[in-house]
């Protein structure tokens, strides 16, 4: 048993009846189980009991054993003056400073299915995929399971987009193209490539994207990767950065991209030659993205993306390799959509406060569902992924419930545990 586990139970009324008796054998009825308080004080607020005929309203404070009210110092805190019942898993000693009060204390132990007990601590000892995995079954998936994660995703995602327009001053396109750099850098070069492009005035990039040659060689000379030219493209590129840093006063500050443990399409020199593709290629784009009304217009805006002609047979510098031009794949398009785009978009209508749920929503269900270990996990437990809504929604609470086994905040493991 645990606090946190006592705390849910009382929470949700899991008890097998509730024709309470405290430990002096009195009746207690419980009016109102209280509000739960995540934070500090008693665990739950505005409570209501009757004993002996009294009615007592005020806070309620769960322990597993009762001599946690003496190790936790209650006592003293004046934030457990209100206290007016005291509810354990087990008694195992007087607490004089409530007993001198009246304040009654209830035991919980007998009150408590057993199986409920044996299940947590199988969720919390398991090492499956998901802890739940030996007794999940995909029908107690909730009703709109899907669409609350990704709405929850979207607000979590929006809160960080937020503080990213307050800090370039609600300038929509430059939180965009840090965005797309950072999900163009997948997990390896995410943060570098992020701050790569914050480390570039977007002004910057807006006077030089008609120029793709001159946004190239300004991504590679950022990277550290111009100081000695193995041939003459990269003489090119080292001549084009040196313009465009004394023009615009560009810091010598450098970031160094990983190649390790990458596949060669996902070089960061392939990745960033894309990038300088696409805003060579599409002026406002943001703008066109907000006015996209369904997914296969995203794609439109992706489609022709390529790396630049030294790249046709290159993968890095120098060195040659046959003729295989460097498009965005349909998976990685799909990745840039669902991490960057529909996010943005969802912040955008949020900012504006406009109704744009059922839209997004509507977006996700469009896209086909990614492949990745955590989707075959949850296909191999049963769970159909027929898009990409229910893929990230998946993902999402994988990440969020799953991984952390916060199994007392799961709606599929409330339907779990409290099932016999």
């Amino acid at each position: 048993m645990t606090e946190k586990l006592l705390q849910y139970l009382w929470n949700y009324k899991i008890f097998k009846h509730f024709d309470f008796k405290d430990i002096e054998g009195n009746s207690v009825e419980i009016i109102h189980f209280g509000k739960w308080n995540k934070d500090a004080g008693p665990d739950f607020l505005e409570a209501k009991i009757k004993i002996s005929g009294l009615v007592l309203a005020g806070n309620i404070e769960l322990h597993v054993r009762s001599s946690d009210w003496i190790f936790h110092n209650h006592s003293q805190d004046p934030n457990y003056q209100n206290v007016i019942l005291h509810v354990i898993f087990q008694h195992d000693i007087e607490v004089s400073d409530l007993t001198g009060k009246n304040v009654p204390t209830l035991e919980l132990k007998d009150y408590i299915d057993e199986n409920i007990l044996w299940k947590y601590e199988r969720l919390l000892n398991g090492s499956e995929f998901i802890a739940c995995e030996k007794i999940f079954n995909q029908s107690k998936i909730p009703v709109h399971f899907h669409e609350g994660n990704i709405l929850k995703k979207l607000a979590e995602k929006s809160q960080e987009l937020e503080q990213s327009l307050a800090q370039y001053k609600n300038n929509f396109e430059a939180v965009l193209f840090h965005s797309l750099a950072y999900s163009f850098g997948l997990k390896v070069n995410a943060h570098i490539f992020r701050q790569i492009a914050e480390s570039i005035d977007f002004s910057i990039i807006n006077k030089i994207r008609q120029n793709p040659l001159q946004l190239e060689a300004l991504f590679f000379g950022i990277s550290g990767w111009l100081g000695h030219p193995e041939d003459r493209q990269m003489e090119i590129w080292k001549r084009e950065f040196e313009f465009v840093s004394i023009k615009f006063n560009i810091s010598g500050l450098q970031f160094h991209p990983k190649f390790l443990r990458l596949r060669p399409p996902n070089f960061p020199t392939i990745r960033l030659s894309q990038l300088a593709d696409l805003y060579s290629r599409q002026q406002h784009l943001f703008s066109k993205i907000i006015e996209a009304k369904n997914a296969d217009q995203l794609y439109e805006l992706f489609n022709a993306v390529k790396a630049s002609e030294y790249w046709d047979f290159h993968f890095n510098f120098g060195t040659l390799s046959k003729f295989n031009p460097k498009i965005l794949s349909k998976n990685f398009i799909d990745l840039l959509i669902l991490n960057t785009v529909l996010p943005l978009k969802y912040t955008y209508h949020t900012y504006h406060n406009e109704e744009t749920a059922d839209e997004i929503i509507a977006f996700y269900s469009s896209i086909a569902a990614e492949e990745n270990s955590v989707v075959t996990g949850w296909k191999n437990l049963g769970v159909p992924i027929q898009n990409a809504m229910e893929s990230q929604s998946l993902i999402y609470h994988y990440k969020t419930s799953c991984e952390e086994k916060n199994c007392l905040t799961c709606s599929i493991g409330f339907k779990l545990l409290k099932e016999s």
